[in-house]
Formats: structure tokens, sequence, C-alpha cells
């Protein structure tokens, strides 16, 4: 009978120490767990910090762990996340021996992301943030929002989410149209949903466009700036998926040049954005949230649930979720 591991586990980026607030935190007791609240990318202090480090938990793709950090971490033998993992050089981790372990949640809807992106739908659409800062500096309305009822919702990708947010523009009354891989419009069918004639009309009908889809090679830059550049100027686009699904500038130049006439974003080519003079966080015509989609009580339980199942699963040596079976062949550290 194989005996559990007392492991040091190590969790980054935990903004605001809620980690150790949740039910499931309770799986790793018996642990020597150590959390950092703040950020960084500095490969040198990430060394530092995790020179004793066996399991590593990272918090979705906050901070990249690469080959030259791996290369200093000669205690690593496990990291353990949710989601995909492009962060992550993989390859690395196999020939020195650490397990990747992350959950895809197959078949589980983030309702948390999907919530906050019908949210800031909304607060694009009928203009909430900027009336409150409108009535926070003492002045009254400011002009007039657009309503949902009637026009047409723009579905990019018919998957664990978007299939979500199609169910919420139909309750809300909308015309909801879907674009994707024709897997993704098969299943749009198979649900009821209308999928557009073209790629060329999908832009150019839907008064609101949401992406769904994971940001990988052959979704990287799948948004260009022809397809925005179709948009009505009354139209909103809608962004909760990853910043990198948009070609580098194209939609501050979109928008910019009034096509789309909106936008609501929560994810950013560098995060944190920190930087106020960005132009996104500038536009009047512009909800921005800083990558919330995820962070929430709930969503953290699930997660971390997962995360800690991992961590426990490869205490007992029995290892799950593992995304680089390889490594189990080679044996890990």
């Amino acid at each position: 009978m194989l005996l559990e591991l007392n492991l040091n586990i190590t969790i980054l980026d935990d903004y605001f120490d809620s980690v150790r607030t949740l039910n499931c935190f309770s799986k790793v007791a018996g642990h020597n767990v150590k959390i950092w609240n703040d950020h960084t990318k500095d490969t040198d202090v990430l060394a530092e910090r995790l020179q004793d480090t066996e399991a590593l938990v990272l918090i979705r793709e906050r901070t990249p762990i690469r080959t030259a950090l791996l290369e200093r971490l000669p205690k690593l033998k496990l990291i353990s996340q949710r989601s995909v993992y492009p962060h992550i050089d993989v390859d690395t981790c196999t020939k020195r021996g650490v397990i990747v372990s992350s959950n895809q949640h197959a078949g589980t809807p983030s309702y948390g992301t999907a919530e906050l992106t019908w949210g800031i739908l909304l607060a694009a659409m009928r203009q909430i943030p900027q009336q409150m800062n409108s009535l926070q500096a003492g002045k009254w309305q400011i002009a007039l929002g657009r309503g949902l009822r009637g026009r047409t919702l723009g579905v990019y990708s018919y998957g664990r989410i978007g299939s979500v947010i199609a169910g919420y523009g139909r309750a809300f009354g909308m015309k909801v149209h879907v674009w994707g891989r024709e897997a993704s419009c098969e299943r749009a069918r198979a649900d009821g949903y209308s999928v557009s004639r073209s790629r060329d009309a999908f832009f150019e009908e839907c008064d609101v466009i949401s992406l769904h889809m994971r940001l990988v090679d052959v979704t990287r830059g799948i948004i260009k700036a022809a397809d925005l550049a179709r948009m009505k100027p009354t139209s909103l686009i809608v962004n909760t998926s990853r910043a990198g699904l948009i070609e580098p500038g194209a939609l501050v130049n979109a928008l910019r040049a009034g096509r789309p006439g909106m936008a609501a974003v929560d994810v950013y080519e560098e995060e944190p954005l920190l930087d106020t003079a960005h132009p996104l966080l500038n536009m009047p015509n512009v909800v921005c949230t800083p990558h919330i989609g995820y962070v929430g009580y709930d969503e953290f339980e699930t997660q971390f649930n997962d995360i800690f199942d991992q961590i426990t699963a490869y205490a007992a040596g029995k290892p799950i979720n593992v995304v680089n079976p390889d490594v189990l062949k080679n044996g890990s550290k």
C-alpha cells in the first residue's frame, strides 16, 4: 500500500487571499502550503520563492511557467491547475519529470464567465458605467441606451459557454445566430439556433457579437480587422475569452473608426493590465473589467476542488488528469 506524501505546496497569484477561505482548502490539510498574494513574472524572484516547492498550484494563466524557470526548480514534481495551459512549457516538464495535471472541465459550463459576459453586455448596451459616472459627477442622464429584445445576438463558437450565452439571448427575446467550426454549428442547429449563411454575414448582420473560443494556435488572431470593419456602427463586440483571438491592435483601431460602435472586454494582451493610459480604458464606448469572468466564490470552489483533488491523487501515488502522460512512462521525480 502506498503511503501518502506530505508535500510542499505553493499557490501563486492569490490576489486577495481567497483560497484559504474556500471549503475545499481542507483537502490539503496536513501538507505544507505557502500562498503568495502578489504577482510577479520575474524568473529570479519566482525561482527563489519556489525553490522548495514540490507541488505548484496555478490560478489559470496568471503566471507563465517557462523553461528558464523550470530548470531552476529541482524539487518540483507536480503542477496542478484547471483549464488550458498555453502558459506552461509542458515538453520541458516532461523532460524534467514534472507531472502537469489539469482538469479540462469538459461538459461543465463556466456559469461565472457566462454571467459576467451577460453583465458587461447589458452594461455596454445600456451605458450603465457611463451613466453612473455622470451621476457621480453631479450630472443626470447623458444619452440613450439600446435594448436587447428583437436584436440579433451573434455567438462565435457554440461550446460550453457559448451555448449558455445563446440561451440567455433567447430568454431576452433576441434572435440568435451562431458561427464557428462545423461541429459547433451542428450543435447549435440541433438546439434550434440559426447558423449565419456566411462568416461575412455574421459580422454584418449581428447587433451583438460575443466570442467564446479557446486561444490555441488556430484561433490566435482569428478575428481580423476586416471582420470588425463589417460590423454595424451601432453594434457591440464582447470578449470574455482571450484578447489574442483578435489580431493585435485591430479592436482599438476598429473602435476609433466607428465599426463596431461599442466593446465590452474582460481580457487583455498583457495581464494584469495596470496601465491607466491603455486606449481601451479611455474610450467612452468601451466597458472594461479586470478578467473577472471566473473570479467568484462559486467558480473558485469548483476550480480548486479539482486542483486539490489532483494534488491528493498525486500524493496517494495515483495522479489524475495528466496532460503529459509520457512523464509517467519516464517516471516522475
